[in-house]
């Protein structure tokens, strides 16, 4: 008897790695065939030398060609048939489940890491799309085997008054692997910020930078870099030249797109995310397992890593004055960010290690396949 078939829908194969490898091969261990689909750009040698089998699909992460796109999947589904299909991400379980209703493919999860662009931004074209994709939501989510994944109790409530609770799952994220992620102690020298993000708007980075202007202005002596490059295929994305005009000020540093980001954490006193939110952001994740105190808005997703004066600071979202104070608290008080980092990194190992995260999604599969 052939192995059970799990096919992952991604959009990026970096994001597949950084995500959902751990759990991909957690599934392969537990006895199921993988499936990869994704756009392929850098990361073809690491999926195929993990055994899963790799299929090449292009899904735009704007609103592309719909018509096109779908196409392509129910193409794929009918040539893969798998047994299980676990969409990543809002526009993939979106498409990916109409795509399977077309072709009887009827056991789905669809992994809703944030609610994004579509739900953070008010008016335009994000007003106008929103109350498609609830009804979406409530027409292709529904079945007895399709089930939701979340990453935080404000999308967990969302999701609820749409489908049956019972197939709602709150799952923390993708996990940290907290023996590869370990604490560092505090390097030397003035205190350093460290963003990690995509340059996007909606990521805060607009306030953090008027932050920094406040900071600037009040002679903190506080270092802030921005680790991450821009998304042109976000609407939100941030210029290059707008960053560059950052640097050129004083304001902040721009170190780029970091493969490992244990380097970040290990130069980095303070992790910092003003979001306006979240699923629950790997970045933070991340720190906490290194021991760094954090420094995020109050918002779905960072609130449900960050406790205020617990493992870091809250501030309120889209606001640059709170957001500077503290970062002028934590820069300024070596025993405050000690304690925080303690908390932080115990959090990460009783509640957000890979194990919690991975039994179960395992769980599901298992509960998911066929007989």
């Amino acid at each position: 008897m052939s192995p059970p078939r799990l096919l992952f829908l991604v959009t990026e194969d970096w994001y597949f790695c950084s995500h959902r490898m751990d759990l991909a091969k957690a599934a392969q261990k537990a006895g199921f065939e993988i499936h990869v689909a994704t756009r392929i750009s850098q990361h073809e040698a690491a999926i195929r030398a993990a055994g899963f089998v790799l299929h090449e699909v292009n899904l735009d992460r704007g609103i592309g060609n719909p018509l096109r796109e779908i196409a392509v999947l129910v193409g794929l589904l009918r040539r893969v048939r798998p047994d299980i299909l676990h969409n990543v991400a809002l526009k993939p379980a979106v498409f990916g489940s109409l795509a399977a209703r077309l072709t009887g493919v009827d056991r789905l999860i669809n992994a809703v890491s944030g609610l994004g662009y579509v739900f953070i931004n008010r008016g335009g074209v994000a007003g106008l799309l929103r109350p498609l994709f609830i009804a979406a939501f409530r027409f292709l989510f529904g079945g007895a085997n399709r089930h939701v994944i979340v990453q935080n109790a404000y999308d967990k409530a969302f999701f609820d008054a749409l489908v049956e609770p019972a197939r709602v799952h709150l799952i923390r994220g993708a996990g940290i692997d907290v023996e590869k992620f370990i604490p560092f102690p505090e390097p030397p020298g003035p205190p350093l910020a460290a963003a990690v993000s995509r340059l996007l708007w909606d990521k805060g980075i607009g306030e953090l930078v008027e932050a920094a202007r406040l900071l600037k202005a009040r002679g903190v002596n506080l270092r802030i870099a921005l680790v991450g490059k821009p998304d042109p295929a976000n609407p939100r994305t941030i210029a290059e030249e707008e960053v560059r005009r950052w640097v050129a000020e004083g304001l902040v540093e721009w170190w780029g797109f970091k493969d490992d980001v244990r380097e970040v954490w290990r130069q980095a006193h303070i992790a910092v995310l003003p979001s306006y939110r979240e699923g629950l952001p790997k970045a933070l994740l991340e720190a906490s397992a290194c021991g760094r105190p954090m420094v995020a808005t109050d918002v779905p997703g960072c609130n449900e890593l960050v406790r205020n004066d617990d493992n870091g600071l809250l501030v309120p979202v889209r606001e640059a004055p709170p957001l500077a104070d503290a970062l002028e608290r934590l820069a300024n008080d070596p025993h405050l960010r000690a304690r925080l980092g303690r908390r932080a990194r115990e959090r990460a190992e009783q509640e957000f290690s890979s194990r919690q995260v991975i039994a179960p999604h395992l769980e599901l599969y298992r509960a998911l396949k066929p007989l």
